[in-house]
């Protein structure tokens, strides 16, 4: 069942990162990168602190938590654990993958720690702003999926890397915004 899961996983990826277009490539390598986002952070700041006022410090330290969470458990319960090397460190692979960035990363994919990582937020962030911002999912959740993809495009990732990463950043979320519920409680706020 596992080889039958790889081979799946593998044929995905192949057909994915095989969608490439020249022009695309620095697209997907901006959207990938760490600071492209920052603007986009900071809209979503402006929203928590026109909402939330005095207890965006709190929300703050909570999304601190969230991405800390995410990232380490992304390493170090996976990556570390499961060892699987990205598609472009598989030597059978590599004269068949567009690596668009040129560089392929550290030695293991399993799982996305940018899906992990981008989910956990948008799924947080969803949670937090659904009542005032009723359509703010049409907005993270797209923006999460076309982070994550980016990373199959790059020719980083397999595809269940992603799917597992944004599973383990939901779930994430999901536990972090219950126990800022009830740190809520707890101080009478919120």
């Amino acid at each position: 069942m596992i080889e039958f899961l790889n081979q799946l996983d593998t044929a995905l990826f192949l057909f994915l990162n095989g969608l490439h277009l020249g022009w695309l490539d620095p697209v997907m390598v901006f959207i990938s990168g760490k600071l492209t986002w920052i603007p986009f952070y900071l809209v979503l700041l402006v929203l928590i602190i026109r909402q939330y006022r005095w207890q965006s410090l709190i929300i703050l330290l909570f999304i601190t938590v969230l991405i800390s969470l995410s990232d380490q458990l992304s390493v170090r319960a996976f990556k570390l654990v499961f060892e699987r090397l990205r598609p472009c460190h598989e030597p059978d692979l590599q004269p068949l993958i567009h690596l668009a960035k040129g560089s392929c990363g550290g030695a293991f994919g399993f799982v996305s720690s940018h899906a992990a990582n981008s989910f956990a937020l948008a799924g947080f962030i969803w949670f937090l702003l659904r009542p005032v911002f009723p359509k703010i999912g049409f907005v993270l959740f797209p923006w999460a999926a076309i982070v994550s993809y980016s990373r199959i495009y790059l020719g980083v990732h397999y595809p269940g890397d992603i799917l597992v990463g944004a599973a383990l950043g939901l779930i994430i979320a999901w536990v972090v915004w219950k126990i800022y519920g009830l740190s809520c409680g707890a101080r009478n706020a919120c």
